[in-house]
């Protein structure tokens, strides 16, 4: 699973990607970021802050470079389109968002009103319009070859969805697409309603994206968190510095956690699996932001054991906090 949210950072000097938004007191862009289920980021945009986030939702979901086997996608409701919920189903992939405001939206039945409501008397009247099976079986051809041009890399998702969501009514393709969109969201609804596992997945999910949110915060402190360069390609790679940053944290972390782990089961403490899954990463009052380090090179690498690692602090000093 993976989810994927904007994060805003304040811009110095003029910038194509920057806007004035007076919620931030100032000049801002968006760094737009995938996140896995296990506190890695693997995909890093520069965008506009005032354009849609849905559009790049699929961006780096489909084209990410790293073996991660990604099936399923959770975002918040500013990256929810009815043309996102149609694709992600089209490419074979699950879009499972939180979605504000759930009760206003538009859910749809497959049989008149009188014969919906009998067979689900409590949910019935909240499906208040009849889908168009037959727009959907006349596009059908079209909407796979959609599928394949984004899944294999013909057309840019971020492209394709922004052109569907603004196209007409009087289009053909657009009115199915948004057809199969509204079915899917349909099914979404229903399941996260529901089903309360469901509903703490998605959200546990986007923790971890506003968890990571923080850590890229306190990581970015130079220049008091502002973005400097102007041109696109040079905060592109900023903003990828701090993605490797970030992930660079996250797996010292984690290798440092699982090293504890094996200490204290070691030593006959009862650790379950079940706790460590609460446990995150993405923390950092374990890291020193500030100030000129002086290390001795030599002397750090003579502390480290056979396996390359820095010994753990004794349990006494780690209970005193030293």
């Amino acid at each position: 699973m993976s989810s994927s949210d904007a994060q805003r950072f304040p811009v110095r000097g003029k910038s194509t990607t920057a806007r004035d938004m007076t919620i931030h007191g100032g000049q801002v862009l968006s760094s737009y970021t995938h996140v896995s289920d296990q506190h890695s980021t693997f995909g890093t945009k520069i965008i506009v802050p005032n354009a849609r986030e849905a559009h790049f939702v699929l961006d780096d979901f489909l084209g990410n470079a790293t073996d991660l086997p990604l099936f399923e996608h959770a975002t918040d409701t500013h990256g929810v389109t009815l043309i996102n919920f149609a694709l992600f189903d089209l490419v074979g992939k699950l879009l499972s968002p939180r979605i504000r405001d759930l009760g206003k939206i538009t859910l749809i039945r497959d049989d008149t009103p009188t014969e919906t409501v009998k067979r689900y008397p409590h949910a019935g009247p909240l499906l208040s319009t009849r889908w168009n099976e037959d727009l959907i079986t006349e596009c059908w051809p079209g909407l796979l070859r959609m599928a394949g041009s984004l899944k294999y890399g013909q057309a840019t998702a971020s492209l394709v969805v922004g052109k569907w969501s603004a196209a007409s009514r009087q289009n053909t393709l657009a009115a199915a697409l948004k057809e199969w969109g509204m079915l899917r969201r349909t099914l979404h609804a229903a399941k996260y309603l529901s089903d309360p596992a469901y509903r703490r997945k998605i959200a546990r999910q986007l923790n971890k994206g506003e968890s990571l949110h923080a850590l890229r915060r306190d990581l970015h402190y130079a220049q008091q968190g502002a973005v400097t360069k102007p041109a696109l390609a040079d905060q592109t790679d900023q903003a990828w510095c701090l993605t490797v940053l970030t992930n660079a944290v996250i797996t010292w972390t984690t290798e440092y956690y699982s090293l504890a782990v094996r200490q204290l089961r070691a030593a006959g403490r009862d650790v379950p699996d079940e706790l460590l899954a609460h446990i995150s990463p993405a923390h950092s009052e374990n890291v020193n932001f500030f100030g000129v380090i002086t290390v001795d090179v030599e002397a750090e690498l003579a502390k480290l054991d056979t396996s390359g690692w820095r010994p753990l602090r004794p349990a006494q000093l780690r209970e005193l906090g030293l």
